[in-house]
């Protein structure tokens, strides 16, 4: 059997007088290495590309982090420099290509920026600075040129019982690195909370009724991937679900 095609999101960068449509290699290589799939990049041209025709030729989604955010003025907010800076290529690609799969029953994992996308996506809105709201913890990074420690895992989240993650964690608090600013605050349709952090800020949603696997975590499982094991548990219950979906659509184009 093939190894599993799976479309990745793009931002879009300008370096050197060039406009770079590009991914982080830390999903790349989670996505190869412990999801064991081939990662695809689509670049970020909005409307003028096909979904169907991209998902018909691959076998899952998987939405990166970004250090963008995503629009307010497509949930019903107010776009702010503070708030900043946004990315409407990846915003006019991402945010559609996250409802045509969870539409068509591909797979999907959608990370950090991803989780949000895929909020938003469904109807759902965000709150933006978190931290500046009473009760709620920051969320943020510390300040260090170390990016280990940036992503240090150092917060606990609570898995919801009976959720999509509770098969794959079991329920129970588990051990994550939460890097943002901004999180999920009136639900999406057809989304249900899968885990919260101690401060009741959203950290991991799912899509009820679900065709296939279609999670959004707020944190960042990819940097670690390869040595936590719960960061590498996400990847491989994504890969297995790709794995799954691709030996579906085999059995159905041989029945053809």
């Amino acid at each position: 059997m093939r190894q599993p095609l799976v479309a990745v999101s793009t931002d879009t960068r300008q370096f050197e007088n060039y406009t770079w449509h590009a991914a982080p290699q830390q999903y790349l290589e989670a996505a190869v290495a412990v999801a064991g799939v081939l990662p695809v990049l689509v670049p970020s041209f909005g409307d003028r590309i096909d979904l169907d025709s991209v998902l018909d030729n691959v076998d899952g989604v998987l939405i990166t982090g970004s250090r963008s955010n995503v629009n307010p003025e497509l949930y019903g907010g107010e776009a702010t420099e503070e708030n900043g800076p946004y990315d409407p290529a990846r915003d006019s690609t991402s945010i559609p290509l996250i409802r045509r799969a969870i539409e068509r029953g591909v797979p999907l994992l959608a990370i950090c920026r991803g989780i949000q996308e895929m909020n938003v996506a469904l109807g759902g809105t965000l709150a933006t600075e978190i931290q500046e709201r009473e009760g709620v913890w920051d969320h943020r990074a510390p300040v260090s040129d170390n990016r280990d420690e940036r992503f240090a895992i150092r917060q606990p989240v609570q898995i919801k019982e009976g959720s999509c993650l509770a098969n794959v964690f079991g329920a129970g608090e588990i051990m994550i690195n939460s890097v943002h600013r901004q999180a999920v605050e009136k639900l999406g349709e057809r989304l249900q909370v899968e885990a919260v952090a101690p401060d009741g800020t959203v950290e991991a949603i799912s899509v009820i009724g679900s065709r296939a696997f279609a999670v959004g975590v707020q944190w960042h499982p990819e940097y670690w991937a390869k040595s936590d094991d719960a960061s590498a548990r996400i990847f491989r219950a994504f890969g297995d679900a790709v794995r799954e979906h691709a030996a579906s659509r085999a059995l159905r184009t041989a029945a053809e």
